[in-house]
């Protein structure tokens, strides 16, 4: 028996983690390993840049500079690949960590032990964030390798910077479904009311770059403070990333208080 929640989450999420993190690597060399050609065709930047803007909007800034190895990132991985990607990793764990367990009816049993509510919260919690940080890890080394291997010109430390803006935003949404889990104890519900608030937050932010109307309100969604600083291009933003830390962070301790006060469902 392992002494914690937090080792027996990441023992029990093992295999699964194991395919996500061959996926993401399968996909990031897949990927570089195509930019020479998209680099050899200075066509599809201009192609891109007489665009429609709804068109650009859901590019981003890559538009201007397809055939970059930043521009060429940024498009086909950063601006909706990898977050969505890191969104459905983490939105399936924080969904899982305790309403999951309630809806298998095995919650009981680990409450059971002589273990604090708000403890099992926050173990599970971190299994999430390590699962995460792993995961991030992955995507930064099979991007790195792959940049070196097929001679794609990226700083490795700007692209350090998208991955960890990446994870960020991911355990937010990851942490965003934990509390939903934790307050209503109904998975489906948390998975989707979470999903909802992803996808209308992305059109949100991408939106706005069309929609003037919309710009003042760009700063509520999570992907501005993502993608807004192009952390690709310019390196990690630190006050855009410390909103992201501090509002998972937040909804955390929300997740654990509102565990403490709520009925367990039979």
């Amino acid at each position: 028996m392992l002494k914690n929640v937090f080792l027996k989450t990441l023992r029990d999420q093992r295999v699964s983690f194991a395919w996500w993190a061959v996926g993401i690597a399968a996909l990031c060399l897949f990927l570089v390993a195509y930019y020479p050609t998209v680099s050899k065709t200075p066509a599809l930047t201009q192609f891109m840049e007489e665009a429609p803007e709804w068109v650009k909007a859901f590019v981003g800034e890559s538009a201007e500079d397809y055939t970059s190895p930043a521009g060429f990132l940024n498009g086909e991985l950063f601006f909706m690949m990898a977050p969505m990607l890191f969104i459905i990793f983490t939105v399936s764990r924080g969904s899982a960590a305790v309403a999951g367990e309630e809806g298998k009816g095995t919650l009981d049993l680990l409450l059971a032990n002589p273990i604090p509510r708000w403890r099992v919260v926050l173990e599970k919690a971190a299994a999430m964030a390590v699962s995460s940080i792993c995961l991030g890890a992955v995507l930064w080394s099979a991007l790195a390798a792959g940049a070196a291997a097929f001679g794609m010109d990226i700083g490795l430390g700007n692209l350090a910077a998208a991955c960890l803006s990446c994870l960020l935003l991911g355990l937010f949404f990851g942490a965003l479904a934990l509390a939903l889990g934790s307050l209503t104890g109904r998975r489906g519900q948390a998975v989707g009311i979470a999903a909802a608030f992803a996808v209308a937050a992305f059109f949100l932010y991408s939106l706005s770059e069309v929609v003037r109307g919309l710009k003042p309100w760009s700063r509520l969604s999570p992907f501005y403070y993502y993608l807004a600083a192009e952390p690709l291009k310019r390196g990690l933003n630190g006050i855009h990333a410390l909103v992201l830390l501090v509002s998972a962070l937040a909804l955390v301790a929300l997740s654990a208080c509102l565990f403490e006060r709520r009925d367990i469902l039979v």
